[in-house]
This record gives structure tokens, sequence and C-alpha cells, in this order.
């Protein structure tokens, strides 16, 4: 199957073949809760899947030619370099400081540069935003936002067109409102667990 056909259920089936698709209670890094988490890392050790996602979304924004590829650490370093080498473009990435994230190393994004972001999962878009902030602060010209996945049939909007190769509606809640610490029911930060299959 070509990778530009690649479908939410093709994306889905890599998740689940490789362990990434957990249920439990977890703590996203949005703050927000949840019974469902895509553990993206165990995608991401398996080069192929790595290599064939970040082909797809390549694939969707060849044609805005993007000279940069911008992501937020940690996984969105990975995926800007594989991204930008499909699309013969630079590199970048955005590296956290306090409550922000910010350029260093010397990268740089020129005023009206055609600047693509990605990201590997996306709930509520915090991480994106803070790099879209970074691209306008710099003058970049914004062509678009890659996701591998987003944790919605509706990515937030952020003033830029978002392609996800995955939508899953999956619920969240505000930790005061969520049904499973109201239950007792014991929290996990997954980003930063200890996971065994």
């Amino acid at each position: 199957m070509p990778t530009d056909a690649i479908t939410d259920a093709d994306v889905l089936k890599i998740f689940e073949e490789s362990g990434a698709l957990l249920t439990g209670h977890f703590k996203l890094s949005s703050g927000r809760h949840s019974d469902q988490y895509l553990e993206k890392c165990q995608v991401m050790q398996y080069p192929r899947n790595l290599e064939r996602l970040c082909k797809a979304i390549s694939d969707r924004f060849v044609d805005k030619k993007p000279t940069v590829v911008i992501g937020p650490t940690t996984m969105g370093v990975v995926i800007a370099y594989e991204v930008a080498k499909n699309l013969d473009a630079r590199a970048v990435f955005a590296e956290k400081d306090g409550d922000e994230r910010v350029l260093r190393r010397g990268f740089w994004i020129d005023p009206g540069e055609k600047t693509l972001i990605v990201d590997d999962v996306m709930t509520m878009g915090g991480s994106v935003e803070s790099v879209v902030k970074i691209v306008e602060d710099r003058g970049g010209d914004i062509v678009g936002i890659g996701v591998v996945a987003v944790r919605s049939k509706t990515p937030p909007d952020l003033g830029y067109p978002v392609e996800a190769l995955l939508k899953m509606d999956v619920v969240s809640w505000p930790p005061e409102e969520c049904p499973l610490c109201k239950a007792g029911k014991e929290i996990t930060s997954p980003g930063s667990a200890f996971l065994r299959r």
C-alpha cells in the first residue's frame, strides 16, 4: 500500500502491534486524565514504523515545499529529522526552558521561511502551540502542522491546518471531573513510567 494512502486503521494497527495503545488511568502531559494512552515511544522504537509514518506526513506536505521542519522535544526531534529527510529540508527542534520552548544549538528560522511543524501525539496542542509561537516570533511562514496522532476527531485550532495520520476519539477529563479518580483507581504518568510488556 502506498504511504500516501495510509489510513487511520493502518496507523492504529501499528500502535496496537507495537504495544503502544494502553488502557488504564493516565495523567496526560496536558494535565487531563484519560483511560487510554498512546505510548508513541513503543511505536518509534521500530525504525520501519517511524519511516512509514514520517513518509506519510511528508507526502501530505510535499506540495507546500517547506525548507525547515521543526518539532518539540522529545519525539518531535526524531519525527522532524525523518520528515525533513523525506522533504530535503533542514530539521531543527525546540527544547523546554522553564514553561516555554526555545531554539538553541545555533538553530534558526529565517523570516518568510516555509516551515512545517511536526509532533507525535496531540491532545490539547500545548507543545505544538509553543512551537507555533517560536516560528511566528521569527517571522517564519508556517505551511502546516503534521502529527502522527490526535486524540480527537477534531484537532485543536492552532491557526494553521493540521494533518493527523490517526484521529482517535479518546475521552479525557479535567482532574477534578475524572471518574477514575473518584473511583480510587491508581493513576500513572506514562511518559515517565517504566512500562513492561
